[in-house]
């Protein structure tokens, strides 16, 4: 744990100045924003769980529309720069220095877990299914998980997984580690073995990610708001194929709503 602390303060550390990438970050949360619009419950939640916090730490993030939908949010990550980075953009958020894999809290704690793309940074399986027996320990009954993670039946992100990070880093294909994942199939399995009743399966983020990323960089900073706001539009037009069959061929995350029984 205390490698993979200093591994993420590093990336963190440089992240700001070498990695900005605010047009793809803005996209992310847009893609994000749009699941959650969908899946958190109607009415107002208790308590809430968000399982890292670099997306506050280097954009926007979703803690302004998760702290309008719940009660109370808490944000744990295990990188202690990562932490101070989301509490100086976002001075109300409670955050805790945890590792998803042996969490902090009671049983039984939280209303909601909302877990973006946190899980796939783990060298392996197993890794991710200690993590999701903490995640349904520390939800109430009825409660609700949404997570998303890289999607292993997409063949871009298959390829990207056979090949070694050190060469798809050096080449600046993938900014910091990506690990272990699933297909969809697979994932609901993991999921109802754990005791999750899974209630949705999609996939989302259909836009050529690695394409995009790099146009996205070199338009940074060259672009007038209202073009940044129709590039902004031509990506989320992408999302249309979540409605398609293929989509979890497109789909760059498997994004999933599962209750605790």
């Amino acid at each position: 744990m205390v490698d993979e602390a200093r591994y993420w303060d590093a990336v963190a550390a440089t992240w700001q100045t070498t990695h900005p990438q605010q047009l793809w970050r803005a996209h992310s949360d847009a893609v994000n924003l749009a699941l959650l619009a969908r899946w958190l419950p109607s009415e107002r939640v208790g308590r809430l769980l968000k399982t890292d916090l670099f997306d506050e730490a280097c954009s926007h993030g979703l803690y302004p529309h998760l702290a309008s939908r719940a009660q109370g949010v808490i944000g744990i990550d295990i990188a202690l720069s990562i932490l101070h980075l989301s509490r100086s953009c976002h001075d109300v958020l409670q955050v805790v220095g945890a590792d998803v894999r042996c969490l902090p809290f009671a049983s039984g704690s939280f209303d909601v877990i909302v877990s973006p793309s946190t899980l796939d940074h783990f060298a392996v399986s197993h890794e991710i299914v200690a993590s999701l027996r903490e995640l349904w320990r520390v939800l109430r009954t009825g409660g609700q998980l949404l997570l998303t993670l890289d999607n292993l039946a997409n063949p871009a992100v298959a390829l990207r997984n056979t090949l070694p990070f050190r060469l798809l880093h050096r080449l600046g294909i993938v900014p910091y580690y990506v690990g272990a994942t699933y297909t969809p199939r697979r994932l609901r399995h993991i999921l109802q073995g754990v005791g999750f009743e899974v209630l949705e399966v999609d996939a989302v983020m259909h836009c050529p990610r690695i394409l995009v990323v790099m146009m996205a960089q070199m338009l940074e900073g060259r672009l007038g708001p209202e073009t940044q706001r129709r590039f902004a539009r031509y990506l989320m037009a992408f999302e249309r194929l979540s409605c398609w069959p293929t989509r979890f061929l497109t789909g760059y995350f498997i994004a999933v709503r599962a209750m605790k029984h």
